[in-house]
């Protein structure tokens, strides 16, 4: 097996969110659903003196992140009907529409918050890492759209050459499912765990 993983390289990203859109776009997705978000990221504090100059300890920053296709999924462990599953040949985890229930389960169990229950639908929905586009030698449409490369997709031996795995805040600890997820952090980037780091858009990604 091709054990396929993601890489972000947080050094790049300005957090314009194109990886987002492109993905939604691509996968003709509701207004409400995406499969990939970007988490804004806040941290310090502004503070006035005693002769009245303001002082910022504020710095901010992006994650960009989907389905990290886990090679622990808590999502496939709770599925009670085997809809959710990852493939044997590459590792992609993917939800089969024929036999999801709507239950929820892998939405609730899913630290990184990828599965979503699309109640129009009826069934679980969420990135199957452009398995489709990965079958004609294509990397996912999220990749090729960024336009400053701060995302790449190949075997996982190759993106944890570029970065660490999945290291910062606001991620959860990788331990839990083993993330198939390498990050190149920026320079304000707080490690996994650090309460100071904010996520300041959580409408629209959780």
């Amino acid at each position: 097996m091709t054990q396929y993983a993601f890489y972000f390289d947080g050094t790049r990203c300005s957090g314009c969110k194109t990886c987002e859109m492109s993905c939604k776009d691509y996968n003709d997705l509701d207004l409400n659903v995406a499969y990939r978000k970007v988490y804004e990221t806040t941290l310090g504090e502004t503070t006035r003196d005693a002769q009245g100059c303001i002082n910022t300890t504020c710095v901010s920053y992006s994650v960009s992140m989907a389905c990290n296709h886990c090679d622990d999924p808590a999502c496939v462990h709770v599925c009670p009907t085997g809809a959710m599953h990852k493939d044997a040949d590459t590792g992609l985890v993917s939800v089969d529409a024929t036999k999801c229930i709507g239950c929820g389960y892998c939405h609730m169990a899913c630290p990184y918050n990828a599965p979503k229950v699309d109640r129009t639908l009826g069934h679980s929905v969420k990135c199957d890492g452009c398995a489709s586009r990965v079958a004609e030698g294509l990397k996912p449409v999220c990749v090729e759209s960024c336009p400053a490369r701060a995302l790449d997709f190949g075997p996982v031996e190759e993106m944890a050459k570029k970065g660490e795995l999945a290291n910062i805040a606001p991620l959860p600890e990788p331990t839990y499912t083993h993330p198939n997820l390498y990050i190149l952090p920026c320079e304000d980037a707080r490690p996994v765990g650090d309460a100071a780091a904010k996520v300041v858009n959580p409408l629209e990604v959780m």
